[in-house]
C-alpha cells in the first residue's frame, strides 16, 4: 500500500528531529525551572536558551518573549486592554482584519461593542483604506492584522499598516504563526508592537506558543495569575520540554529556510498548474505575494467536505481551511470576507508543503485531483 502524504502542513507540521531531541533531553531533567538549586537552575537553562533563540530570529529582546500554551493563549495575551507603548495612550478599542484567525476574531479580553472589522479586497489583503478610515473614527486602537493568512497564504502590508496605526497613536498586534519558518519575519522591520507565533507549525510540539513584544510595550494583563512565571506575565510553571523542544525547532528552520523556501515554491507553482488544468479549477489569492507552500484552490461544483474524502481515500491528507473547526468542513470565512458567496467558499480545498514534501508528493496530489476533477465533469 502506497505510503501516505501529508499535505495539510498549514495545520500542523511534523516534529522535527532536533525538537524531538531537545524534548527527550528535557524529560530527563527534574528541576522546576523557578527553584534555585543546581537541578532547577539546569531547567532554566534550557527555558532560557529557547527564549534567546525565538527572539534572535525575529528581532526582539529575551525578555520581551512570553511562552504560552499555544499560539490562541498567546493572541488572547496579546488581545489586552489598556496596552500602551513608549508614546502612546493605552488602547481602548481593537480593530481586526475580516480575514483572522479564530482566536484573533473572538476579539481575546476586548468587549464586543470596542471590537471592529476592517475589510480586505477580493484577493484577500487588509484593505488600508478602510483601516485608515476607522483609526480615524475613535480612541487609540490595538489593530490585528495577520502576517500570512492560514487559508490563502496571502502576505498581509503590514509594514504599511503599521505606519498607519502608529501615526493614529494605536499599537499593532501581527499573528505571525503562519509566517514563521516559511518567510523573514522581524518584529521591528515590519514595525510589530506584538507578534505571536506557535511551535507545531514549524515542526516543534504541539501546546507551545509564545508572545513577542518590542521595547518598552505596558499594561500587558496576564490571562493567567498566580505565580510569578515569565515576568509576572503568565502564571504557572513552564513546559520545559516543550519549550526546548520549540527553540531547537526554530534553529533548525531558520537554518534551513533559503532552500526550503526555494523548493516549496517549485513545487507550489507545478501543483498550482496541475489543479487548474482539470474541471475548471482556479486558485484564490494567486495574483498577490503568499507564502511559498500554501495553495487554496476551488472548481465549478466541488464540495469541500467531498474533495477532503476523496484526497484522504487516495492516501492524501488535505483540509478545507483552518484546522481550528473542531474536525468540521466549514465554508470559509477568509473567502466570504474576501466577497466570494456561499457555494464557493463550501467548495474551497487547501493544500499545504512542507520541508519533506518531494515531486513524488505533488505527481500523487494531482493524480487524485484528475479523478476527483473527472467524476465532477461527468456529474
Amino acid at each position: 500500500m502506497p505510503t501516505r502524504v501529508y499535505l495539510d502542513w498549514n495545520a500542523t507540521t511534523p516534529l522535527r528531529p532536533e525538537a524531538r531531541a531537545a524534548m527527550l533531553a528535557a524529560y530527563d531533567l527534574v528541576g522546576n525551572p523557578s527553584s534555585v538549586h543546581a537541578e532547577g537552575r539546569e531547567a532554566r537553562r534550557l527555558v532560557e536558551e529557547a527564549r534567546a533563540a525565538l527572539a534572535a530570529a525575529v528581532g526582539a529582546l529575551p525578555r520581551n518573549v512570553v511562552f504560552t500554551s499555544a499560539g490562541t493563549e498567546a493572541n488572547v495575551l496579546a488581545l489586552s486592554p489598556g496596552l500602551r507603548g513608549p508614546s502612546g495612550g493605552p488602547v481602548e478599542r481593537l480593530l481586526v482584519s475580516a480575514v483572522e484567525h479564530a482566536s484573533v476574531l473572538a476579539g481575546g479580553r476586548f468587549p464586543p461593542d470596542r471590537i471592529g472589522l476592517i475589510q480586505v479586497t477580493r484577493s484577500g489583503v487588509v484593505d488600508l483604506t478602510d483601516l485608515k478610515a476607522q483609526l480615524e473614527d475613535g480612541p487609540p486602537a490595538l489593530v490585528s492584522i495577520m502576517a500570512a493568512n492560514n487559508e490563502t497564504g496571502a502576505l498581509q502590508p503590514v509594514a504599511e499598516a503599521a505606519s498607519v496605526v502608529h501615526g493614529a497613536g494605536g499599537l499593532l498586534h501581527v499573528d505571525a504563526i503562519q509566517a514563521l519558518g516559511k518567510i523573514h519575519f522581524d518584529i521591528n522591520k515590519v514595525g510589530a508592537d506584538l507578534a505571536t507565533f506557535s511551535a507545531h507549525k514549524i515542526g516543534g510540539p504541539k501546546g507551545i506558543g509564545a508572545l513577542v513584544m518590542t521595547e518598552g510595550i505596558v499594561g500587558l494583563e496576564p490571562v493567567l495569575r498566580g505565580g510569578g512565571q515569565e515576568l509576572s506575565r503568565r502564571a504557572g510553571t513552564e513546559n520545559v520540554a516543550g519549550i526546548a523542544g520549540f527553540g531547537a525547532a526554530v534553529k533548525a528552520t531558520l537554518q534551513a529556510l533559503p532552500e526550503d523556501v526555494k523548493r516549496m515554491v517549485t513545487l507550489r507553482d507545478r501543483l498550482e498548474n496541475g489543479l487548474r488544468g482539470v474541471a475548471g479549477a482556479t486558485v484564490f489569492a494567486d495574483d498577490v505575494e503568499r507564502i511559498p507552500n500554501t495553495v487554496l484552490f476551488t472548481a465549478p461544483g466541488l464540495k469541500a467536505e467531498t474533495a477532503v474524502i476523496g484526497f484522504d481515500l487516495e492516501g492524501i491528507a488535505v483540509s478545507s481551511g483552518s484546522a481550528c473547526s473542531s474536525g468540521k468542513v466549514q465554508p470559509s470565512h477568509v473567502l466570504s470576507a474576501m466577497g466570494y458567496d456561499p457555494a464557493v467558499a463550501q467548495g474551497a480545498v487547501r493544500l499545504s508543503l512542507g520541508w519533506s514534501t518531494e515531486p513524488e508528493h505533488i505527481n500523487r496530489a494531482l493524480e487524485a485531483w484528475r479523478k476527483l476533477g473527472n467524476t465532477l465533469l461527468k456529474g
